[in-house]
């Protein structure tokens, strides 16, 4: 054989594993995803987005080193059930879910396979994780607000209307989360001189009755708190408020693009970005376990104009020079 011929054969041989190992390093990731949106939700999709954008910059390409499969709960904690077992069946490699709902369908059906949460209130008080700092388990992720934010929306709520001696809180008292925002916003109650009036949120007709047997006057207010009824039921409420002439405040800004007057709080899509890093430590080794649980560290504060019109409020200047978003 000649030297040349020899060399070059040599050389494919010690080649030839570099190339199979490049090979099993882009094998096929799989992650199941349950959104708790409905598909054609704008918000929903724009967080997939973002968690598929950030996704890619980290390297991970649908189609090519990873799969994603995605289900979406609509709110209906049966459906979001159901999508749980068939994601579980597909056996990925971790699972991205988005809010309490969709946590609570997964944790049913697996407590091995890692769990990244985006938009989720309470983990801790949910009985995901054993703590922020140290989960335990096979579940971390991002929370959607802190407590104290609840105390922010009676204030701005005040900004708004500063005759308001009276806000109704819609909560869902099942939950831990319906308990902590409650209990945040009584805590500045006092200071504001502010009456509060818990509102439950159980179901279509009880909201119903709670907010027409509660106001009184459009020096009244009203405080929408977190939680997937909420969300199920967010078209009805603002509905109800527009129909008594009472400024409301939201926990985000979906119900403000649905026509509420406001809404603060974390910027969801900012977290669904950060969720990616999140799945990407995981995929490459990391435990669920071994990474905090974070907070939001981007709020936005949405206005809706016309919405404000048709109430006969005028916003502070302050107020709309602080807006990240105003809907004419």
């Amino acid at each position: 054989m000649k030297r040349r011929t020899f060399i070059s054969l040599l050389g494919g041989a010690a080649a030839w594993p570099l190339a199979a190992r490049a090979q099993q390093a882009e094998r096929m990731r799989r992650i199941g995803v349950l959104m708790s949106r409905a598909a054609d939700d704008p918000q929903g999709q724009a967080r997939l987005a973002a968690f598929q954008q950030a996704l890619q910059q980290l390297g991970w390409s649908d189609g090519r080193n990873v799969r994603i499969d995605l289900r979406w709960g609509e709110n209906d904690a049966d459906r979001a059930r159901r999508y749980a077992q068939e994601l579980v069946a597909l056996a990925p490699d971790i699972f991205l879910a988005e809010a309490t709902v969709s946590v609570t369908a997964l944790q049913h059906v697996t407590r091995a396979l890692p769990i990244v949460f985006a938009a989720v209130a309470d983990p801790v008080g949910a009985g995901f994780v054993d703590s922020l700092s140290r989960p335990g388990g096979n579940i971390t992720g991002f929370m959607n607000f802190e407590y104290g934010i609840s105390g922010k929306w009676l204030e701005l709520l005040k900004e708004i209307v500063p005759r308001m001696s009276r806000a109704g809180v819609l909560r869902d008292p099942t939950i831990a989360s319906g308990s902590g925002q409650l209990g945040a916003i009584q805590s500045v109650a006092p200071g504001l001189s502010v009456e509060l009036y818990p509102i439950n949120v159980r179901d279509p007709a009880e909201i119903e009755r709670g907010i027409t047997g509660f106001v009184r006057s459009t020096d009244d207010g009203l405080i929408v708190t977190a939680s997937p009824l909420a969300a199920v039921h967010r078209k009805l409420i603002v509905m109800l408020a527009r129909r008594h002439r009472v400024p409301a405040i939201y926990w985000e800004r979906t119900p403000v693009h649905d026509g509420g007057l406001i809404s603060y709080g974390a910027d969801l899509t900012d977290q669904f970005g950060r969720a990616a890093g999140y799945v990407d430590r995981i995929l490459k080794g990391e435990k669920p376990a071994d990474l905090p649980v974070q907070a939001p560290t981007k709020y936005e504060l949405v206005l809706n104009m016309k919405t404000a019109k048709a109430l006969g409020i005028e916003i502070p200047p302050t107020l709309l020079a602080r807006a990240d978003e105003v809907i004419e």
